[in-house]
């Protein structure tokens, strides 16, 4: 699906989505066109979806960060899920095996407003949350070989 030279664009944006084709070009030895080139067909086939920003929460005042394990009450499942959906401080969720349904991350800027969050959640569903301390691996490609 990927060769080498793909890979290496691909490592190269996700240190840093707003490198220049140049840049990219001096990295993966080819020209500019060629990078070009490469990045459409990337896209045309879903591999890159997109480029975005790391932006660090705090800045908006959102000083903790949760995860949240979420096993609906019996015939809630749809409306928890309508619930995380409509919830914006929740910023990423997975729906899983397993006991619990739903594995989210959310962001909030006090204990209080955690609570808030919870309790109307906790309405169609049993909550475990736990408060991140340290993120130890920011998310990041796995091995492409």
């Amino acid at each position: 699906m990927t060769d080498e030279i793909d890979q290496q664009l691909i490592v190269a944006l996700t240190e840093d989505s707003r490198r220049s084709l140049k840049a990219l070009a001096q990295i993966s030895g080819l020209s500019s066109p060629s990078v070009a080139e490469r990045l459409r067909k990337l896209e045309e086939k879903g591999v890159l979806k997109g480029y975005g920003v790391d932006v660090d929460p705090r800045a908006f005042g959102y000083q903790l960060q949760a995860i949240v394990r979420i096993r609906p009450l019996p015939g809630q499942l749809h409306e928890v899920e309508r619930q995380i959906q409509a919830t914006p401080q929740f910023t990423e969720c997975d729906k899983v095996t397993g006991e619990d349904c739903f594995i989210a991350r959310l962001l909030v800027r006090s204990m209080e407003q955690l609570d808030e969050i919870l309790d109307h959640i906790n309405v169609y569903a049993l909550t475990n949350t736990a408060i991140v301390k340290k993120t130890t691996v920011k998310r990041r490609l796995p091995p492409m070989e």
